[in-house]
């Protein structure tokens, strides 16, 4: 099951860089506004991009065969609605040649996945994977999370 997962994540990402530049003319934030449970490159993403919207969700390999990636993207794709309803946008960077905005940014060295907080700071920094239970915990446990729980159940959603 989790290899079939990691399959459809790498068709995805497959199509998603086979598709032509004029069919993806809305930008990162629309697309992840569109569908919250897709997965984004870092290529096309800066750190200020996301600020105060969305909580970036990186996860850094030198190559998508590390299984440390691998074992977190599986972990990730169980549980996508989870971190959706937490602004998680969840992005990869899997090419240390690249020296994406993000990798330059957070400078990971090997597998590493960070959450970024809404307000740009870096919330944490892990070494191995995490589940998505793990993750979600340690959102809810900030200010800001705080706040929009209480927001959302004055509003009774």
């Amino acid at each position: 099951m989790k290899a079939l997962t990691y399959i459809r994540w790498v068709a995805a990402a497959g199509f998603m860089a086979a598709t032509p530049l004029f069919a993806q003319a809305t930008t990162v934030l629309e697309r992840w506004e569109e569908d919250r449970t897709q997965i984004f490159d870092a290529a096309e993403i800066t750190k200020d991009d996301l600020q105060w919207i969305a909580r970036p969700l990186v996860v850094f390999a030198d190559t998508p065969n590390d299984p440390r990636f691998q074992q977190q993207m599986d972990l990730l794709a169980e549980r996508l609605e989870d971190l959706a309803e937490r602004d998680v946008i969840i992005i990869t960077d899997t090419d240390p040649s690249a020296q994406t905005a993000l990798r330059t940014a957070l400078r990971p060295r090997g597998y590493m996945m960070a959450l970024v907080a809404k307000d740009g700071s870096v919330a944490f920094r892990k070494p191995s994977p995490w589940s998505v239970r793990e993750i979600s915990r340690s959102i809810d446990k900030m200010p800001l999370r705080q706040q929009e729980i209480m927001d959302r159940r004055a509003l009774g959603q």
